[in-house]
């Protein structure tokens, strides 16, 4: 405390620009930014806590306008007309900056191993609106379409290789309708404490709501067969009691502090009990009979023992105190197993109470690439560009590889002995057929997704109402 005749230091500034996040590990996740040009104060650059740099390419109105005024030349056509000024939105003014890409530019583990490609690249519309999602693979996977009178307001978006789900407005910019081409569509009815949702099948569901603001909640759900499902919360928004499709109430009592729950009533008039340490971490849990399970937790917040309702007893132990994974486990029984880790957090090997070790390796991705067993015993995985698993080979040096449609679903399996399954889907994603050795499996579907009718690779059919 400073004395009578020392001077108090400057109060801290009004606003302050965040830097770095750290944990109780002493990990550090650091935010860089420019310190003059056009995206002064913005963040450009992160690292994060295992020593990866990503470098957050932005762009400004005036350049995405200039880039398209070249595509446009370059391909003999109109170009599009690009605002000056960015529309108002309720968070105030639009500087115009956008987030273009995320590119790794330093990984410690592969210095020399960094993608061409960036990690993920996003396209805007003139207005500045979000109109494009591309992967690592540089492969569109999702896109919008936005309102021409309501900046913003979404009309339109697609995943790759699915049909467009579109959206209609009423004139406060409420969704009142949804279609989906491939699947069930639906409408959305407005009144003061209440939402009224009916499907393209003409089932129909009412949330009914209460309070207000940031603690409105769903209260009541009127369901479509009629069943309905009741809540109650606390006057903080929290969930105190649930009343099932059957009248069955459980009760939740909370923690008038932290909202941790600390006992469940069940409808029987059961209870169970719940315990926590000052951290909020759960150190004991109570059931009806009495029976009590246990964790405890080192200084560092990391579990150091469970112990089971019959007792029986699993320690953890941790080499590196940055680390919150542990180096090995002990069961009841006195078998350990052994444990280390990568710097990112993925599983390099496991020894058992044995002594055998199996050895994991990982790509830039953090995807399995190799598992090593004893005696030489090892299975290989490959990717495609867009992470999808493409070819696994087993400890026998056997082969099996997989081939996908641009939604991602898996359209055929070449196994080792070069025989293929092969399978076809709908518009919405469901299996209609799948064929192998020369027999097909097909099936048909509802617009809710159900199976209505099965042929089995003999020819027989059975329908499903």
């Amino acid at each position: 405390v400073p004395g009578v005749d020392e001077a108090l230091p400057a109060p801290l500034p009004p606003y302050r620009v965040l830097t770095a996040l750290a944990d109780r590990f002493g990990r550090t996740q650091t935010f860089h930014r420019d310190a003059d040009g056009e995206f002064a104060g913005n963040i450009t650059a992160v690292t994060d806590g295992a020593g990866r740099r990503f470098r957050l390419a932005l762009t400004t109105q005036a350049q995405r306008a200039e880039a398209a005024r070249k595509q446009a030349t370059a391909s003999g056509i109109r170009a599009p007309e690009y605002p000056q000024t960015m529309p108002v939105s309720g968070y105030g003014a639009d500087s115009g900056i956008r987030l273009e890409a995320v590119w790794l530019t330093h990984d410690p583990a592969y210095p020399e191993d960094l993608p061409v490609l960036p990690l993920a690249r996003y396209t805007y519309t003139p207005r500045g609106e979000l109109s494009a999602v591309y992967d690592r693979s540089d492969t569109q996977v999702r896109s919008f379409t936005y309102d021409d009178e309501h900046p913003g307001r979404m009309t339109a978006h697609r995943y790759a290789g699915r049909p467009q789900t579109t959206y209609r407005y009423d004139a406060s910019g409420r969704v009142t309708e949804q279609h989906n081409p491939a699947g069930l569509s639906y409408t959305y009815g407005y009144e003061k404490h209440a939402v009224i949702i009916t499907d393209s099948l003409n089932r129909r569901e009412v949330l009914h709501t209460g309070g207000e603001g940031g603690l409105k909640r769903v209260i009541k759900e009127e369901q479509a067969d009629g069943s309905t499902i009741t809540r109650e919360f606390d006057n903080a928004g929290r969930m105190v009691a649930m009343t099932d499709a059957a009248g069955r109430k459980t009760g939740f009592r909370l923690n008038i502090a932290s909202g941790n729950v600390t006992e469940i009533v069940t409808p029987d008039g059961r209870r169970v009990r719940f315990s926590y340490n000052d951290q909020r971490q759960l150190i004991a849990t109570t059931g009806p009979d009495g029976l009590r399970s246990q964790q405890t937790f080192d200084e560092r917040g990391r579990l150091a023992q469970e112990k089971s309702r019959s007792g029986d007893v699993t320690r953890y132990f941790y080499d590196d105190p940055h680390s919150e994974l542990p180096s090995a486990t002990e069961d009841a029984t006195g078998s350990r197993k052994q444990m280390t880790w990568s710097r990112y957090g993925q599983l390099l090997t496991l020894t058992d109470c044995s002594g055998y070790q199996t050895r994991y390796e990982y790509n830039r991705f953090g995807q399995v690439t190799a598992l090593h067993r004893e005696e030489g015993l090892s299975q290989y995985r490959a990717y495609d560009e867009r992470g999808r698993l493409v070819s696994q080979q087993d400890a026998a040096g056997h082969e099996t590889r997989y081939e996908y449609s641009v939604a991602g679903d898996l359209t055929a399996v070449i196994h080792p002995d070069g025989s293929k399954q092969t399978i076809s889907y709908d518009a919405a994603g469901h299996p209609v057929s799948t064929t192998g050795g020369g027999l097909t499996r097909q099936m048909e579907y509802d617009a809710a997704g159900r199976v209505t009718r099965l042929v089995n690779e003999n020819g027989a059919g059975t329908t499903f109402t």
